[in-house]
Formats: structure tokens, sequence, C-alpha cells
């Protein structure tokens, strides 16, 4: 069984951010499923620990119990799933505020996936430029694929580019959970991880005295 956990600012009831979440969660549980695991999910929704937080950063020996028990949940999680609405240009808040409680090693090495929603699309380089920074201080390993979801691509083609890419995100983080075992090295096609450039020392060196087999000293013009 694989442990999964989704924090979510979202502020309204319904809200789009934890549909989005909810979106991404399905999608990653369907991948894991897929691979004969189980899953865990644990939704965090930050919208109810408003007050435990705010006591958190004020007065450090306030009593916060729900805070604490999402803290529990996190340090035993296989993955995370990081929702935030956008607010004057970055994530909200809440969502910082959530984070800053953490000790700095409580993410060590947690496959992670972040997700965002706002208005426009104008605000997706929220991505690269606020949360991938946030989660990788705090050491945990984000996936490649980001998700941004505009309330204006509703219904559009970049609607349908953002499922696609949803899909995409989800079978990444599941493989930073469960071990892909469909695959065979070195036969995977895309997916493959390029070689480096440069001399590879295992393959590529060859001994000095092979270098100078047959040479007899002598130089030439």
């Amino acid at each position: 069984m694989r442990s999964l956990v989704l924090v979510t600012a979202g502020l309204s009831t319904p809200s789009t951010t934890r549909q989005l979440g909810d979106a991404l969660v399905d999608a990653t549980t369907a991948h894991i499923s897929a691979r004969g695991e189980g899953v865990d999910v644990t939704v965090i929704e930050l919208r109810d620990l408003a007050a435990e937080l705010a006591d958190a950063m004020t007065n450090w020996t306030a009593a916060t119990p729900q805070l604490d028990a999402a803290k529990r949940a996190l340090s035993t999680a296989d993955g995370l799933i990081a929702v935030t609405p956008v607010f004057q240009g970055s994530y909200s808040g809440l969502f910082k505020m959530f984070f800053d409680t953490l000790e700095p090693d409580a993410l060590d090495e947690l496959p992670t996936m972040i997700a965002a929603t706002g208005g426009s699309s104008r605000h997706a380089l929220v991505l690269d430029y606020a949360l991938r920074p946030l989660l990788s201080y705090l050491h945990a390993v984000v996936v490649p694929t980001g998700i941004f979801q505009a309330t204006e691509d509703f219904g559009t083609v970049e609607g349908e580019r953002t499922r696609q890419r949803i899909t995409r995100a989800a079978r990444q983080l599941a493989d930073g959970m469960v071990t892909p075992t469909d695959r065979v090295a070195g036969m995977n096609g895309a997916d493959e991880q390029p070689r480096r450039t440069g001399l590879d020392v295992e393959e590529d060196f060859v001994p000095f005295n092979q270098l100078l087999h047959g040479h007899n000293g002598e130089t030439k013009d």
C-alpha cells in the first residue's frame, strides 16, 4: 500500500483548486493501481487549518492538533501533490504558511507533483518561479511536469492539453512512488535516459599501453 498526500490551498466550496487536486489524485492512483499497488490517499485542506497555522506562526507553544496530524501524514507519505490558487502572481499565503511550519527535512526525497489554478494562463510561470523552488528548497523531488489550470481554458483546446499534461505528470509521480515493472532498460524508447556527453570511463577508456602498441618511439616530421 502506497501513501499519497494531497495538500490543497483552495478557499471556496466547491474549489477549483480542490477539483484539480482530485483529478491529479485519480490519475496518479490509476497509474499506481495498474502496477499492482494499492493507494491510501490523505487530503490536507489548508482552509481547515487556517487558525492553527496562524497560531503556529505567532506562538510556538500553541496546541495545533490538526496541523500536527497533517505533518504526521506527510512524514510517512510515499508521494505528495501540492496545489494552490494564484494570488498576486504567486502561491497563496495559506499555502506558504503551511510549508513554513515544516522542518527543513520534512519532504526530503519525497516524490512531489506541483499544480496551480488561476483566472488566466498568464500566471502559468508560477510553477517554475515559485512552487518548484519552494519544494526543491525543502528537498522534495519535484516531477518534471507541472500543471496549471486557467479558468479561461475550460472547454478549449488548451483545456485538452491540460488533461494530457495531467496524465503525463501522474505517470511521472507514479514512477517515483512505485518502480515501473513494464519497462526494460534500454528498450523503453522515448523514456530512456539520454547518454551523457564526454568520456565514459567504463566504456570509452583506452589503456595507455594499447595507445602505444606498435609505436617504435620515432617521431614524424
